[in-house]
């Protein structure tokens, strides 16, 4: 029974599933005192882990949207992450893509819309990429790259937002007059 489990998981066609936890280099610059709610819309993954004999790997949209929570709560760049309710809204799309070419290289493409309930308030486009093994032996050879690859793309997010903080800000009404 081991050897025939063991045949199946080895057969081309396994697919291994990915689950990454990125972490901030550093805290944010300035924080946004505000709560922000954060929603992936999609995830695609394009690449040479589709062609025929190559084993897939599976990375799915809740653990891209559990790992940038994680990501975000770790920089404390808002007050609080969650997938509910908030001040802020992030809608992120999300695509890897994978090259091979000697060693694979991963590529994350990161487009973020950011806004209110009620209104958009910009948009953000970051692409970064990693370089892995030129063999895929084991389920780290597609992690470790991926998680670099989010991670650098995440900091590039977080560091842009953070520069905009001013966009994220509550408006106060200007004394003396009528809300």
């Amino acid at each position: 029974m081991c050897t025939l489990l063991l045949i199946l998981t080895a057969l081309p066609g396994c697919v291994r599933r990915i689950e990454v936890h990125p972490v901030p280099s550093h805290p944010a610059s300035s924080s946004i005192p505000r709560s922000l709610q954060v929603g992936i819309s999609s995830l695609t993954i394009q690449g040479a882990d589709h062609m025929p004999g190559i084993t897939l790997l599976e990375w799915r949209t809740p653990d891209l949207s559990r790992a940038t929570m994680e990501y975000i709560r770790n920089r404390g760049t808002f007050a609080s992450v969650s997938e509910g309710p908030a001040d802020l809204a992030m809608t992120l799309t999300a695509r890897l893509s994978m090259i091979a070419r000697g060693p694979y290289v991963y590529h994350v493409r990161l487009q973020a819309d950011m806004g209110t309930v009620t209104e958009p308030i910009k948009s953000y486009d970051m692409e970064r990429s990693a370089t892995g093994s030129s063999v895929r032996w084991v389920t780290a050879s597609d992690r470790d790259p991926i998680e670099a690859a989010l991670q650098l793309a995440l900091e590039d997010l977080l560091t842009n937002i953070e520069s905009d903080r001013s966009l994220y800000l509550v408006k106060e009404p200007v004394r003396g007059s009528k809300p």
